[in-house]
């Protein structure tokens, strides 16, 4: 018998069978070389974009500041003020660090449109030759004693944008503000700092009134200095007053040192002094001097700089002061000892009076941060009674 034989369409099933196991092992072949040298690619990708890590390689020396620090990341900097928060500072044209700690509040530079509240910063931005990055002010022209601020608001480069409890958010809005630096006041009111910061708007509050030595209030410069990009004309402004206070710091310690006091009457008839420990108080040791009333029992134990005093226990703890000097920045300024004697009586009783060593500061002191320099040399006049017409805060009166 003859065996059947396959038909045509068997023979054309197995080349078809044949032509198809040859497509898939070039297609497997195919695939594993694609996957290869995708997966190399991938690799090769992944060390090229290795991120450089962010670590502090320099952290600034302060000398007598210690409400805040400066920390170099490489060009990036990092300000950390006491109870305020961390701050990076940008640099222009450089990408924010991704995984940054939620703390840290990130400021870009340039910080052109800044709203200054906090008036203790003004002298020390001047003076660090970064004025114009200053477009909104929480003081009107006419509240302001630093001339420059005055004139930058009379020539509209400056705009009054509301003071710290009641800013006007519009005009803040349309300006581009991008940096709002607040003293502490504005924790009276921390809606407002909410709603600036809900407009993202960062809000920066500034602690130099809290530094306890007189040069600590002077070493801010180098915060604003790093926040405007004017590190070297801060460094050289501190450097240059450092080295005009230097013989006078070293009249400190004297045994035979002369007592001075520091004060202002209320309209309340009391008297308001500075505590022992404020920076006006040691201002004057480190001249020479000797603060009273020295031995104040600060029975609320809070952050005020000042005590009130009834006159009668200022009278007790200082008529034998050698020196007076008022205070004419709150209360404003006294031309002659009359005028003292005229807020009480009991100033005629006074040491200082009988010896005509009564003395004012001018309206000015208390804006110019950076005058701290300039009024240790004038305590130093006034103690060793040289120079004093040479004086630029300290005024004697006849």
């Amino acid at each position: 018998m003859l065996k059947p034989q396959r038909g045509f369409w068997h023979l054309n099933a197995d080349k078809q069978n044949e032509e198809i196991m040859k497509k898939s092992r070039v297609s497997i072949v195919f695939l594993l070389l694609f996957c290869t040298l995708l997966l190399g690619g991938c690799a090769s990708r992944k060390k090229s974009e290795k991120k450089v890590e962010f670590k502090c390689t320099k952290k600034v020396e302060l000398k007598y500041a210690t409400q805040f620090s400066i920390e170099e990341y490489g060009k990036y900097d990092m300000i950390t003020i006491t109870d305020s928060g961390r701050f990076l500072i940008v640099p222009k044209g450089e990408k924010v660090p991704e995984n940054l700690p939620k703390d840290v509040t990130v400021l870009k530079r340039p910080l052109n449109k800044t709203y200054l509240v906090a008036t203790s910063a003004m002298d020390l931005i001047q003076s660090s030759g970064a004025m114009d990055n200053i477009r909104l002010s929480g003081t009107k022209a006419d509240g302001w004693y630093i001339e420059e601020a005055t004139k930058a608001m009379n020539d509209g480069k400056i705009k009054y944008a509301g003071k710290y409890s009641a800013p006007d958010y519009e005009l803040i809005l349309n300006e581009g503000c991008n940096l709002a630096i607040e003293s502490t006041m504005i924790y009276h009111n921390p809606e407002v700092k909410e709603k600036l910061e809900s407009l993202e708007i960062p809000v920066l509050v500034e602690r130099s009134s809290y530094e306890k030595h007189p040069l600590g209030r002077l070493e801010w410069i180098k915060l604003y200095g790093v926040l405007f990009d004017r590190k070297k004309e801060a460094n050289d402004f501190y450097e240059k007053e450092m080295k005009k206070i230097e013989p006078v710091m070293k009249q400190e310690n004297n045994s035979d040192a002369k007592t001075v006091a520091f004060f202002y009457v209320m309209t309340n008839g009391a008297v308001s002094v500075r505590k022992p420990n404020d920076y006006i108080a040691k201002s004057i040791g480190l001249a020479g001097g000797k603060y009273v009333p020295s031995n104040i029992d600060d029975e609320e134990k809070n952050a005020l700089s000042t005590l009130n005093m009834q006159m009668e226990d200022f009278y007790a703890a200082t008529r034998d002061a050698d020196i007076l000097i008022y205070n004419s920045t709150i209360d404003g300024q006294i031309n002659s000892i009359d005028d003292l004697i005229r807020k009480n009586n009991l100033f005629s009783d006074f040491k200082a009076v009988k010896n005509k060593n009564v003395y004012c500061t001018s309206g000015d002191f208390f804006q110019k941060t950076t005058g701290v320099g300039d009024f240790m040399v004038d305590m130093g006049n006034v103690l060793k009674s040289e120079n004093e017409e040479e004086n630029t805060y300290i005024k004697k009166l006849r």
